[in-house]
């Protein structure tokens, strides 16, 4: 057990010790206020506070974690490697910054409780957080300084038994449209005809009424491809179903369509299944719980794992009203514009609620990569992607972390605009479970 002295107790405390320390680090511990216990202490120990109290481990405590409410802060973040001049005027410090801090304001998303411009889609915008700014969007950190938290506490205390981690990949998989061309109905599908003959794209037109006719396969009908890369690679995959109403973001298929509950419920005979909640859930919270309901039906058990369409999320409300759905794990945490760690870290854990001040039940399993990402806002070529991607494999790997993707069944389609990228996923598994 490790005795963590501090002047003062809070949740926020209470919520950054209980990850780093028990949970990636595999740790048990206890907080004391009292300055004489902690002295008597024989065991291990540290010091959380803004001057050693003995000459004990110490890590300099900024007011973050002791403060109530929301406001702009000044989080500093270096690397200790190249820190000789700090450390040489303050040899008490066992790192050159707060890392207590900078872990709880990087998971909690503090940044995007403040004002910030949000994107055409009402997402707040990577190039905007302090990890982007700083430079280190792709390097999981916080698991990286729980690390060297283990290393310093054990270089202290060498019978203290520090937890290491095994490494995962775990592949996801987002079904926002099911079928290029079936199962749309002939309303959806006379419109479609009707442009392709407009914008004189004649090619289109007879794909689809191969398909319709049953003489050719549709082209975002990959579930065989994905079936066989789970095999051949043993993966855990989890899929997440867009079952909203159609609207302007929401197209796929009809969840009553009786085709499209039969490819589910095939699916779900093999992989873990989530809700894919509407982008149009966002603005009526309402139908998240439809929407569960509706694909627990068709699984026939209950469904507590969700990814928001579009990647849309707001703080806190996004998971206040996914915990109102008694959704106990989302995969959100990730963005659209770059690829690597949205809340720099690269395992899951609880989401606190820094309007409610306190932390919830809802599990929070971060991604790094989407395809649409390396395709749509990095515009790279299918050949540079595992260039980009294979550095965020070894940064999870050296933590002992989980690396996640998030796919698409259209990407391995070939067909427009995803030419090319059809061994790309197959490319990514391969390096991750490497």
């Amino acid at each position: 057990m490790v005795l963590v002295y501090s002047p003062k107790n809070s949740y926020r405390l209470v919520y950054i010790m209980d990850l780093l320390l028990k949970e990636l680090l595999g740790l048990s511990y206890r907080i004391t206020k009292d300055e004489q216990e902690f002295l008597l202490h024989q065991g291990a120990k540290f010091s959380y506070a803004e001057k050693p109290v003995d000459t004990e481990p110490f890590f300099y405590a900024t007011s973050l974690l002791f403060e109530r409410g929301i406001k702009p802060q000044e989080i500093s973040v270096f690397d200790w490697e190249g820190s000789k001049a700090f450390f040489a005027t303050h040899p008490r410090y066992l790192m050159p910054f707060d890392p207590f801090a900078a872990a709880f304001y990087l998971v909690t998303r503090y940044e995007e409780y403040l004002p910030h411009t949000r994107d055409q889609y009402d997402r707040f915008d990577a190039r905007q957080s302090l990890a982007y700014r700083k430079g280190f969007l792709q390097e999981p950190v916080v698991n990286r300084w729980a690390q060297r938290i283990g290393e310093l506490l054990k270089q202290q205390y060498p019978a203290l038994a520090v937890r290491h981690s095994t490494y995962r990949y775990v592949s996801t998989i987002d079904i926002d449209n099911a079928w290029a061309y079936r199962e749309k109905g002939i309303f959806r599908s006379v419109g479609a005809m009707l442009r392709s003959l407009l914008q004189l794209n004649l090619n289109g037109l007879t794909e689809r009424l191969a398909v319709v006719f049953g003489q050719k396969k549709d082209p975002y009908d990959t579930y065989s491809e994905l079936e066989t890369i789970r095999e051949k690679y043993n993966l855990s995959c989890i899929y997440f179903f867009l079952l909203g109403d159609y609207g302007q973001y929401d197209k796929n298929v009809s969840a009553s369509r009786r085709k499209f509950q039969s490819l589910i419920k095939s699916i779900a005979d093999y992989n873990q299944c989530g809700i894919h909640p509407s982008y149009q859930s966002n603005e009526e919270p309402h139908r998240i719980a439809l929407e569960q309901r509706r694909l627990s039906k068709v699984v026939r058990r209950d469904v507590t794992h969700s990814r928001q369409h579009f990647l849309k999320l707001k703080f806190p409300e996004t998971y206040r009203q996914l915990l109102a759905c008694d959704i106990t794990d989302d995969y959100t945490m990730g963005y659209a514009q770059e690829i690597g760690f949205r809340a720099g870290i690269c395992t899951s854990f609880n989401f606190y609620d820094l309007g409610a001040e306190q932390e919830t039940s809802l599990r929070i399993h971060p991604f790094a990569v989407m395809d649409a990402t390396l395709r749509n806002y990095m515009l790279l070529k299918p050949d540079e992607v595992i260039g980009r991607v294979a550095p965020l494999i070894r940064a999870t790997k050296a933590v002992g972390g989980t690396f996640m993707s998030l796919w698409h069944n259209e990407s391995l389609s070939d067909m427009h605009p995803w030419e090319g990228w059809k061994s790309t996923y197959e490319d990514i598994v391969k390096a991750a479970t490497a």
